[in-house]
């Protein structure tokens, strides 16, 4: 046989091992988090799943900066030890999940909290950059130059990763029971799914580039399609996810802040494009990066299916639109 036909065999393999463990663990703490969670801390079974994709997108990011350094945790010129990275990163991801102890311990979060909900990951954001300033005080002198560029390399990371997973934390603690589940869902779905329409529309119709330095594939056709198809499972899941999910359960809102944008094709026309764009954002982002720092893939966490990053990058850049469209009322029906 061929050496290229070889290899396209053993990448075959290792994507569909990869992808049935990935499948079998998300469906595994998906049917636990949404039938044996305890109320008012709902999510806490998804935080396994959540904390490795934090923690895994960080460590290929840190990765491929130092790799196209040549540097190692050794002796870094420029780039933050990947341990510190990692700590930092899992702080701000799991600043989202004090609202959530109180229910541990039989208590209701007291809701005259000045922090509030969310305010917690804007605590532990703004700790991490005082704690990585710290870390380089504490070993200046042996480490010499470069201090700024690692606190600058470590903030962007945290920042980049860990808030965007502290808010998936937070989006399925909205509303009621599994209200927040469809909710996440939904903004899985509809992201990924308008990955996928982006690439089959440009496969067949694309003929005028997007961003030809960055992403030479992409074309504008393609991310038209990628829209439509949004659009598509965006309303698929308002309309019949949600009622299947979340039952009877109530939404994090009592009214919309956008007059009938509980309905679901309205709900559709607003977080389809939505998420479809911030995805496209997110992956040329990963684009840019990798490019700047000559990598192919960002990791080798997922044999035959890449880095970690390559599966987040598109959710990271969506989270934050989609939570405001849930919190704005999309998904009440």
């Amino acid at each position: 046989m061929p050496p290229t036909f070889l290899r396209t065999l053993v990448l075959l393999r290792d994507r569909l091992r990869t992808s049935a463990v990935l499948i079998s663990l998300v469906a595994a703490l998906l049917y636990l988090d949404g039938n044996y969670s305890i109320v008012g801390a709902e999510g806490l079974w998804l935080l396994p799943l959540l904390l490795f994709f934090s923690l895994g997108s960080a460590w290929d990011i840190v990765s491929m900066i130092r790799n196209s350094a040549g540097a190692n945790d050794s002796a870094y010129p420029s780039t933050p030890p990947r341990t510190r990275v990692l700590f930092l990163t899992c702080l701000v991801t799991l600043s989202a999940t004090v609202p959530l102890l109180w229910p541990l311990f039989d208590a209701a979060y007291p809701q005259n909290c000045p922090v509030g909900e969310l305010g917690w990951i804007v605590v532990a954001g703004i700790m991490a950059i005082f704690l990585g300033l710290m870390a380089e005080m504490r070993c200046y002198e042996a480490a010499g130059r470069g201090a700024l560029q690692r606190v600058l390399l470590s903030s962007f990371v945290v920042g980049y990763v860990g808030l965007p997973f502290a808010l998936m934390v937070s989006l399925r603690s909205l509303g009621d029971g599994n209200w927040g589940l469809a909710a996440l869902l939904t903004m899985i779905a509809v992201t990924k799914s308008a990955d996928a329409g982006a690439y089959f529309a440009g496969k067949s119709f694309g003929k005028r580039k997007l961003i030809p330095n960055l992403s030479p594939g992409k074309t504008w056709e393609g991310l038209i399609g990628g829209i439509i198809t949004a659009t598509v499972v965006a309303f698929g899941c308002l309309l019949w996810l949600f009622p299947a999910i979340a039952n009877s359960a109530a939404g994090p809102v009592l009214e919309t802040s956008i007059p009938g944008v509980n309905q679901p094709w309205l709900g559709a026309l607003l977080l389809g494009p939505l998420l479809a764009i911030a995805g496209l954002v997110g992956d040329l982002a990963e684009s840019m990066i990798k490019r700047d720092s000559g990598a192919k893939d960002s990791g080798t966490w997922l044999p035959g299916l890449g880095g970690v990053w390559d599966v987040t990058d598109s959710l990271i850049a969506a989270v934050l639109p989609a939570y405001l469209c849930f919190a704005a009322g999309v998904g009440l029906g």
